[in-house]
């Protein structure tokens, strides 16, 4: 009718919420609900709908420098949980010294670090997934820093245990989140390189943290590493308060909602006079219109990260990283103690012998996240799919499982060679050169695996990307301890070559549950999105 303005379904409901005295709280409680179903009967559909207008708009707003600096940041907060575990390793002799204690309670706190290290993520990526990245970055962070000021002020080995554990559950966190990060600004087709670029903290920290710890140790003594923390994790809780965006989908949607607490904003932004939706209701409206099916947040719930390990392809995918991180822990297990007895180094000596798998972790982060980004394309182009760097690309009937797990066999066969190579190296103790050139390969081909592993779970199930990363940490700090403690054992009954053939021989045993992925993986894939599709918003 001519001269009549059209609207858009769900603005008169947007309009009349904004206004405090024709508020209810009905209204706020299912104003996102309401304003998802406005935008499916628009568009004359299902839920299906809804998705693919998220679709259509532009995965994230953020411009690519915020994008690269926000990585960055986020890459470097996950050094800190892997450094913090193996900078402590040089500590051990003068702590036990100091505090007048045994070994054996001294290396409890190896121990009770490695419980928290797997139990903690469970708690803080449920948390980040629906309150945001920054209160739980802020959070985790906090408490480390406290833990770590404690840890250098401490006289009493009831102290040290504590605060051991405090400073676990602060920093192992931070992995996780990590990724979730990661999730909330990069599309499937980028998310290769983006993985890569996130997870070269967690692969060179527990090769840098020994090298950092025999330094300080031998020069400032056993309570400089914990100050050394303390300036670290300040070095990046600073900017990173006063910068660094939220970028949690369930809070800010593609980066441009605001939310209405300053605690998701940056110190910047607040003092400037930024401002969120002047309620909840217009915020999970804002929420809504962008296709985001806002979860409630909740007291984080450890068992929803246990349970993904329930899931078919994602359990098979847990086993298979759990046991490729056990093997990459025999490594390191093995070159204090054996490198000290082959060719008769010192303490910091030793901790040079780590950078090798060090720099081949790193090496590996960047260039595997380029070729699964090649191989998605490469695929897409040959099923007549578009590549959109820009917009979220609905997967339902890609292959992504094909396009990541083809690419990790290679890697994966050979860095079991390598290390198998390795043990034996030892095993015959040849010259140094060898050893260290192997544990370069091995450590490129483990970091390169891992990478496609990480980059799938999190393509599927971009939705909780930090709790699946939980998952994933929980299992492999599980087995990590195993095979740390196996380590010794092995040694004494089957030898040092023998004892690395093994664990290769059980790490190449478990491919088989990744060609069961590429071959049922879509359709556990399917079952679970239909699933989760009857599950009450």
């Amino acid at each position: 009718m001519e001269g009549t303005e059209k609207t858009v379904p769900g603005d008169e409901r947007c309009a009349s919420l904004s206004k405090p005295e024709k508020r209810d709280d009905v209204a706020v409680d299912r104003v996102a609900t309401d304003i998802s179903n406005d935008i499916t009967a628009e568009d004359g559909g299902s839920t299906q709908d809804v998705e693919a207008r998220a679709e259509e708009a532009v995965y994230s707003s953020f411009s690519k420098s915020t994008k690269i600096f926000i990585l960055m940041m986020a890459t470097f907060s996950s050094l800190f949980s892997p450094v913090s575990t193996t900078i402590y390793l040089p500590a051990l002799t003068p702590l036990s010294a100091d505090l007048k204690v045994s070994n054996t309670l001294i290396n409890l706190t190896l121990t009770t670090y490695m419980i928290f290290q797997a139990i903690s993520p469970s708690f803080f990526g449920d948390f980040a997934d629906t309150s945001g990245r920054r209160p739980a970055y802020i959070t985790t962070f906090g408490v480390y820093l406290a833990a770590n000021i404690g840890l250098a002020l401490q006289h009493s080995y009831a102290a040290l245990l504590v605060l051991r554990c405090l400073q676990s559950a602060g920093s192992s966190a931070t992995i996780a989140i990590t990724m979730g990060v990661m999730a909330d600004i990069a599309t499937v087709s980028e998310r290769g390189r983006y993985v890569g670029m996130v997870l070269t903290g967690t692969l060179a920290g527990p090769a840098l943290g020994p090298v950092l710890g025999g330094v300080l140790v031998q020069f400032l003594g056993w309570r400089s590493t914990f100050w050394f923390l303390v300036i670290g994790a300040g070095v990046f809780l600073v900017p990173y308060t006063l910068f660094v965006p939220e970028t949690c989908r369930n809070v800010v949607g593609d980066g441009s909602v605001k939310p209405p607490w300053w605690w998701s904003r940056t110190l910047i932004d607040v003092w400037k006079g930024g401002k969120g939706h002047r309620s909840e209701a217009e915020w999970e409206a804002a929420l809504a219109r962008q296709g985001v099916k806002r979860r409630p947040a909740r007291f984080p719930n450890p068992l929803q990260c246990a349970k993904l390990v329930l899931e078919k392809d994602i359990g098979l995918l847990l086993f298979v990283t759990a046991v490729l991180y056990g093997v990459y822990y025999v490594m390191l297990t093995s070159v204090p103690s054996l490198y000290k007895e082959i060719y008769g180094f010192n303490e910091f000596q030793v901790g040079l012998c780590f950078l090798p798998s060090a720099a081949g972790g790193v090496a590996a982060s960047f260039s595997m996240g380029h070729l699964l980004d090649w191989k998605f394309k490469r695929i897409a182009t040959s099923l007549g799919l578009p590549v959109d760097r820009k917009r979220a690309q609905n997967i339902k009937e890609f292959p992504i499982e094909r396009a990541r797990i083809t690419v990790l066999f290679p890697f994966l066969y050979a860095g079991m060679a390598a290390m198998i190579g390795y043990g034996w190296a030892l095993d015959r103790k040849v010259m140094l050169a060898g050893p260290l050139i192997l544990q370069f390969v091995a450590g490129f081909c483990m970091a390169g695996a891992f990478t496609s592993t990480s980059t799938l779970l999190v393509d599927l199930y971009p939705s909780n990307p930090s709790a699946v990363t939980a998952a994933s940490n929980l299992t492999r700090c599980m087995l990590g301890a195993a095979a740390t403690a196996s380590f010794s054992p092995m040694i004494e009954r089957i030898g040092v070559g023998w004892c690395f053939t093994v664990w290769c021989l059980v790490t190449v045993g478990m491919t088989p549950g990744l060609w069961a992925v590429v071959r049922w993986g879509p359709g556990w894939r399917e079952e679970r999105r239909q699933r989760d599709l009857k599950v009450p918003a």
